[in-house]
């Protein structure tokens, strides 16, 4: 295969975007209780008063919570210029102290009974091998409409952004589903599960991201099903526009994952 190869002043219209976009956002993967706060408050902002989702707490202290969050590495996206929480997501983990293979991650919990591949199923891979992604969420400033019932308000701070900064926009899920392949990756795992609408694994699949469907639709904040994806295949099939960018972001997660991990894993994970 002949990989494409741009100079600076010919390089494609989304490499040169991608490239704008990793100057002016930053990925930090929480390490500290602040950080990790900062994850919960966006999730609520999202999750809780734009979907309407209500948590087991009751959304307290307005932070979106859940027991598997101890178990899981969180991952934010902010906007250098302003600060901002731009995005979010969690690795999941398998429970170290789950009373049984049937409830190792969310989706088992969740949706464990849609679960329909015979063999692609958390309870029939390696322990070590498997992990979930969850929790995506992108704060409604950085997005041209809500995913709920809630408006942007006209004082919204996206109005603040120029059109330049505007037109990265529609790159942050691509570049968080980035970012989750690489904390994967760093992380040794392989097996990688997720709880999805239909729309997005067409949309991830447009950058060479396959997610194979197995499980039956379910009510979860939406209509989702469960979606599974060999993360080594993921990187081989990786569009060769988004091999720089992903190198990037996982040389800028690497130096941050010893102190993100929460303290089983820390001895799972060799370093």
């Amino acid at each position: 295969m002949t990989t494409r190869r741009h100079t600076d002043t010919g390089a494609s219209p989304a490499s040169q975007r991608y490239a704008r976009l990793l100057k002016d956002f930053d990925f930090q993967l929480a390490a500290s209780q602040e950080q990790r706060l900062e994850v919960y408050h966006l999730r609520h902002q999202v999750y809780c008063q734009e979907i309407g989702y209500t948590p087991p707490d009751g959304g307290a202290g307005e932070l979106e919570v859940d027991p598997h969050d101890r178990h899981a590495v969180h991952c934010l996206l902010r906007h250098r210029r302003t600060g901002l929480a731009a995005g979010c997501f969690r690795l999941v983990f398998p429970d170290p102290i789950a009373p049984r293979a049937s409830l190792r991650l969310p989706l088992q919990e969740y949706g464990g009974r849609s679960l329909t591949h015979a063999h692609l199923h958390p309870s029939r891979l390696p322990f070590h091998e498997i992990c979930e992604v969850s929790r995506l969420a992108t704060a409604r400033e950085f997005r041209h409409h809500p995913v709920g019932y809630e408006t942007l308000s006209a004082d919204s701070p996206h109005e603040h952004f120029s059109d330049e900064e505007r037109r990265l926009f529609p790159l942050i899920t691509g570049a968080v589903f980035l970012a989750t392949h690489a904390l994967v990756e760093l992380a040794g795992r392989r097996h990688i599960f997720a709880m999805m609408q239909p729309r997005l694994p067409r949309l991830l699949a447009r950058s060479g991201f396959h997610f194979q469907l197995i499980g039956k639709p379910i009510e979860l904040h939406g209509e989702r099903s469960a979606y599974y994806i060999d993360n080594q295949v993921a990187e081989a099939e990786m569009q060769d526009d988004l091999r720089p960018f992903y190198r990037c972001i996982k040389d800028a997660l690497s130096p941050q994952l010893a102190g993100a991990l929460p303290p089983p894993v820390r001895i799972a994970i060799p370093s």
